[in-house]
């Protein structure tokens, strides 16, 4: 049987419709303007295009210090993404098994890289790692990362967690498996996707990383955004669209990637609740 939906109604669906349109130029607008820029054959950022070009591109890729910032954000991000899953996951798996005074203030104080201003964390990293003469190395730069990473697994495993059938466990062992069998057998299958999306959200989040890497970084550890921000400030190139696009066309894969983990995990609850 269909509905007829009355005047009112029908203004009130466009109404929302312009608005979730409105939002979504707001948001996006933005981010997309620097695309076409960066196949304009013009030495400037300026509207209308002159042209079609990918010299930009093709200076970015073969460009000794594009390449060496892109290997080094590669080489930090994949570093700090395996650390801070191992320590997120961890520290998920503490908070939530075990009950103790001050569960509470601990789980504060994990998640406090994500609150405080990151500026401020960037002048802490700088004052704790000088004395220890891991400012200015791929270690420090790691460590910190990991540091400002870790919080985004603890919250997605931790959900994950949340959601875990006990009674797996419990069945798993009365059929005499013992406890490292059970993790790896049952638990960790079921924790995987909340892992891998904490996982990307930690590459992520060091991918856009900069004023961290300003405070600890040396010469030698300019990655993709540091040498983005200097170019902008000291001599303005197109190339830095032709960076920026693939920083974006990263970002949509890892978005992708985000949602297929997502429903993988939803069809996984539906079939265990089945």
């Amino acid at each position: 049987m269909t509905t007829t939906r009355t005047w009112p109604e029908r203004l009130w669906t466009w109404v929302l419709y312009l608005s979730c349109g409105l939002v979504f130029v707001f948001l996006l607008g933005p981010i997309l303007a620097i695309v076409p820029l960066s196949v304009n054959d013009s030495n400037f950022l300026t509207y209308p295009l002159t042209g079609f070009s990918t010299r930009w591109y093709g200076e970015f890729f073969t460009s000794e210090k594009w390449t060496r910032a892109l290997m080094n954000t590669a080489i930090i991000g994949i570093a700090s993404t395996i650390l801070a899953t191992t320590l997120g996951t961890l520290a998920s798996f503490g908070l939530a098994k075990a009950r103790f005074p001050g569960r509470g203030l601990i789980m504060a104080l994990v998640m406090s890289p994500m609150i405080v201003p990151v500026v401020i964390v960037g002048v802490g990293f700088y004052l704790f790692f000088a004395p220890l003469g891991l400012t200015q190395s791929y270690l420090g730069l790691i460590m910190a990362h990991t540091a400002l990473a870790a919080p985004f697994v603890v919250v997605t495993v931790s959900a994950t967690l949340a959601g875990l059938d006990p009674s797996l466990a419990r069945a798993a062992a009365s059929l005499g498996a013992g406890p490292l069998t059970t993790f790896f057998r049952v638990t960790l299958p079921v924790i995987a996707p909340g892992m891998a999306s904490g996982a990307l959200f930690a590459f992520a989040a060091s991918l856009d990383e900069v004023v961290v890497v300003l405070m600890v970084a040396g010469p030698e550890q300019r990655t993709l955004p540091r040498e983005m921000f200097s170019g902008i400030r000291e001599n303005i190139s197109p190339t830095i669209t032709a960076a920026a696009t693939v920083m974006i066309v990263a970002a949509v894969a890892l978005l992708i990637a985000l949602e297929l983990l997502r429903r993988r995990a939803e069809r996984m609850r539906t079939g265990a609740e089945g």
